[in-house]
């Protein structure tokens, strides 16, 4: 169930469903590389002040079940989700600029949904399963 939070004058609960793909849908999120995302994407929510409840990959895509504050702005989030982890990744996997056309690691758009109590249970068994399929 999602938490209540309370700010100043106010009490909220903001959960979102994020999923965006690799550039191309090149399947590069696999080993270190899908390590070493998951690893930025949570330092960069940290640094954010947001929550990530749910996280996983499947070779060419990420989900993320995010809790965050009302002050948060929804393309501001994906684009310092996006733009900081690629950055970081290719700084420590130069590699995979090579690999990837044009140098782009994300493709630049993405999938936003509200996430309620009644289907936050049912988002976290899907990313869950991600690399199970």
């Amino acid at each position: 169930m999602a938490t209540m939070h309370y700010g100043r004058g106010y009490v909220y609960s903001i959960q979102y469903h994020l999923v965006w793909c690799v550039k191309y849908r090149h399947p590069i999120l696999h080993g270190q590389i899908d390590a070493d995302v998951k690893q930025l994407l949570a330092k960069i929510a940290s640094d954010n002040d947001i929550q990530i409840i749910e996280m996983e990959s499947d070779k060419d895509h990420i989900h993320l079940l995010i809790d965050c504050k009302p002050q948060h702005v929804i393309p501001s989030v994906v684009k310092a989700f996006k733009g900081v982890s690629a950055r970081l990744l290719f700084e420590k996997h130069p590699e995979l600029k090579q690999r990837l056309r044009d140098g782009h690691l994300w493709n630049s758009s993405y999938f936003v949904a509200t996430v309620s109590d009644h289907t936050e249970e049912q988002i976290r068994s899907y990313i869950k399963s991600q690399k199970k399929k």
